[in-house]
């Protein structure tokens, strides 16, 4: 903020104020689209027009007013608008680099919409602006970063947490994991290293930072260690959910349940996923039941994992999801992927715990974040919601899980 105050306010620099704020809209229409096209802003390709737009607008419009006339309260609204994206960003997903380039092209937009009537100026006003507008976006991205940091460390923390809260039940359920125990302790070191690395990493050459370019690589160490702690929680969550089934100590919840709406609620989630990749994922529930008896928690963990490994294991072509009618009592949901496929050997073992076909002879290729249990966990609810899963697969074709279910779930204790 210091560069911003040391400026004065000059008659010249009216002009571009006012010219500033009748090319707003022109400019952030500009950005957005340099945003979209920019192909080092990746996170940006699953993000509606609104959520990118952000904070920016306000930006736009404290940095016109900057310009007519110093006013602290402006740099106020600069200041507050810039944390407020930084917040979003950090929520968003963007990567440090990926903030940093949109200040970029901001700047590079600003200046191209004005460089007309930039140059027409004299050299005084012409280096006034200049250095205002400079001294702005500068002041902007510090505040965004200081926001970014701040969100990203909270998360982290959050993290902390959890796994704190996890290891008091993951102690009680050791003797019930004899068999797993010690594939769970290997896949488990590589992440948690890689957090208390980064970790003391970013605790010892952090705190120092306060420059952008300085603060920029304990970003990125906090990314890692997010990505990793992300991984580490979904592997535990996965083991203790199988050991709660294997124990019998899951309790359905009946009640009436809307299935399309399940159905839309998991879709919704996993399109940025499948999108990513550039799959096609087509849902058809024309013939979908329109009430069930049944656990809506239960089964919106049985469409998640399915659909998620379906994403996870095609690199090209389409992902279909289908619900209808099974008779009189039943109803199923299918999807089918044009993945990696399942060889005839593996489908018997394909629901067992950390089983992943084709590992054994090292001919397939796994997700770094496959943990080996979600199919596991698939085949324990569908059988305490009283149902079945069948499974058709081709090697290099691709799969078809197909979950045939009760229309009314009678039984309301957990089945051990």
């Amino acid at each position: 903020m210091g560069n911003i105050c040391q400026l004065h306010p000059h008659a010249g620099i009216m002009d571009y104020s006012q010219l500033l704020a009748d090319k707003t809209d022109t400019i952030l229409k500009n950005w957005i689209e340099a945003v979209r096209l920019d192909r080092k802003i990746e996170t940006a390709d699953t993000l509606p027009h609104s959520a990118i737009e952000n904070h920016i607008p306000r930006l736009l419009e404290a940095m016109a007013t900057v310009l007519s006339q110093y006013q602290n309260s402006e740099i106020g609204i600069i200041i507050k608008a810039s944390l407020e994206h930084g917040f979003l960003r950090a929520e968003q997903g963007y990567d440090p680099a990926e903030v940093a380039r949109e200040y970029h092209l901001l700047r590079q937009v600003i200046f191209a919409n004005l460089e007309v009537e930039l140059l027409a100026g004299t050299t005084t006003e012409v280096v006034r602006a200049f250095r205002l507008i400079d001294s702005v976006v500068d002041e902007a991205i510090a505040q965004c970063f200081n926001s970014y940091v701040s969100q990203r460390l909270s998360e982290l923390q959050k993290i902390k947490s959890q796994l704190k809260l996890t290891n008091q039940e993951l102690n009680r359920l050791v003797c019930a994991n004899q068999e797993n125990l010690s594939y769970f302790a290997h896949e488990l070191k590589t992440p948690l290293n890689s957090i208390i690395g980064y970790s003391e990493l970013f605790l010892r050459k952090g705190k120092a930072q306060s420059q952008i370019k300085d603060t920029l690589p304990g970003i990125e160490q906090i990314e890692r260690v997010l990505r990793n702690g992300r991984q580490l929680l979904r592997l535990i969550n996965d083991a203790l959910e199988l050991s709660r089934a294997d124990a019998g100590k899951i309790q359905l919840q009946l009640r009436r349940t809307n299935v399309q709406s399940i159905i839309n609620t998991v879709v919704e989630v996993m399109q940025p996923m499948a999108d990513a990749k550039g799959l096609k994922l087509a849902v058809t529930t024309d013939c979908c039941p329109t009430e069930v008896i049944s656990d809506g928690q239960r089964l919106q963990q049985i469409v998640t994992n399915l659909l998620s490994n379906a994403i996870r294991y095609t690199e090209s072509g389409r992902i279909e999801l289908s619900c209808y009618q099974a008779g009189e009592a039943n109803w199923a949901i299918a999807i089918t992927d044009t993945g990696i496929g399942i060889a005839p050997e593996d489908t018997n073992r394909i629901f067992d715990p950390f089983f992943q076909a084709g590992a054994e002879t090292g001919k397939q290729h796994f997700p770094p974040d496959s943990t080996g249990l979600g199919l596991a966990i698939v085949s324990r609810l569908v059988t305490l919601l009283q149902g079945k899963i069948e499974l058709e697969s081709e090697i290099g074709v691709g799969s078809t899980f197909t979950v045939i279910l009760p229309l009314e779930v009678k039984i309301l204790q957990a089945v051990s």
